[in-house]
């Protein structure tokens, strides 16, 4: 069963780029290979894209399948079941096979799985993946001398296990035939990124109109920077800095250096901090340092010792003091957590 849109009628859409004349001739088809406690927000903000394009277009340009290890239906992290399409060893061609991870990447069927991704990337094939899915991608040896990305919360534990691959930490890349996005609201971003190099800027805004989504990001876009998740508005200035800052958390920077890259002194440095963020440079530096170290102890096995150096921590006994101080708890209690 191919899932298609509904046939409603044709709303008006800006003279931009007319879609009566469309310059793509025929069809795309996408398959979604979900596994257990994949992401329903992060799948349905994908396929949606693709259905408001249809009813912009006035036909079923788009088309999706989905896919599971063996054809069972797969249950969703928020406990819902989807009925599925194809077992993937019976996937028939498609443009993009995107392969969406939620909770965990540990799952029944994953072996076969693995195989298939090879398999389609021996093919030449063109493989996707929503939020962790990139992980599966990587496993499977499919983002070797690729861009990519995954969601922030996982970036640190990829990192670590695929130090080779370059992971960007953007709302989306395409590099040639991979297409990968942090899941959520950017697998929006990617998708109307396919549409508008499909049929143009116009369709692409029109379909953005109409999920209230208030900017298309473009690639280049970093999901988050720091603790604090948007810092829209502020000065470009002081994002330039936070960005160098969880560039270097392993070999973190000097308040000179910081200074130097946004072309202040360091005086001025510690005046825009404290004026947008109420925070020392200093301060807000160690607690990005302490979050990285976070993640990697809920996502990875690495040793405490190796985790403390990994944020830039040279002695042991001080990361554990400030990793207290931040979080009310030691390295070795947040290791012993089960999220």
């Amino acid at each position: 069963m191919t899932l298609k849109a509904a046939t409603l009628p044709n709303p008006t859409i800006s003279p931009e780029r007319p879609v009566t004349n469309d310059p793509v001739q025929g069809g795309r088809q996408f398959a979604f290979l979900l596994v257990d406690k994949f992401s329903m927000f992060s799948l349905a903000a994908a396929i949606d894209t693709f259905r408001s394009a249809n009813r912009l277009l006035g036909r079923d340009f788009y088309g999706w399948t989905t896919v599971s290890a063996d054809g069972d239906p797969v249950m969703a992290s928020n406990g819902l079941p989807l009925k599925i399409d194809y077992a993937v060893a019976d996937l028939p061609p498609v443009d993009i096979l995107f392969v969406s991870v939620g909770l965990t990447t540990e799952f029944p069927g994953k072996s076969k799985v693995l195989a298939a991704l090879r398999s389609w990337g021996r093919r030449g094939n063109a493989l996707g993946a929503l939020s962790v899915g990139s992980y599966l991608l990587a496993e499977a040896g499919q983002l070797e001398g690729y861009r990519c990305t995954i969601h922030w919360e996982n970036r640190a534990g990829f990192v670590e296990r695929f130090p080779d691959i370059n992971c960007t930490g953007n709302v989306f890349e395409i590099d040639r035939k991979r297409y990968t996005c942090a899941g959520g609201t950017t697998s929006i971003d990617l998708m109307l990124e396919i549409v508008r190099g499909d049929f143009g800027s116009n369709l692409a805004n029109g379909v953005a109109n109409q999920f209230q989504h208030e900017r298309i990001r473009s690639a280049g876009d970093r999901q988050r920077v720091g603790p604090e998740r948007d810092l829209t508005g502020k000065s470009e200035k002081l994002r330039r800095i936070v960005e160098l800052m969880a560039d270097h958390l392993d070999e973190p920077l000097s308040a000179v250096q910081l200074a130097k890259s946004a072309g202040l002194s360091v005086r001025q440095v510690e005046r825009l901090f404290l004026r947008h963020l109420n925070v020392t440079p200093g301060r807000y530096y160690m607690r990005l340092r302490l979050e990285r170290a976070r993640e990697l102890l809920r996502q990875t096995n690495m040793p405490i010792l190796d985790v403390a150096i990994a944020t830039g921590f040279t002695s042991h006994s001080y990361f554990a003091q400030s990793y207290r101080l931040q979080f009310g708890r030691p390295p070795s209690e947040e290791r012993r957590t089960t999220y």
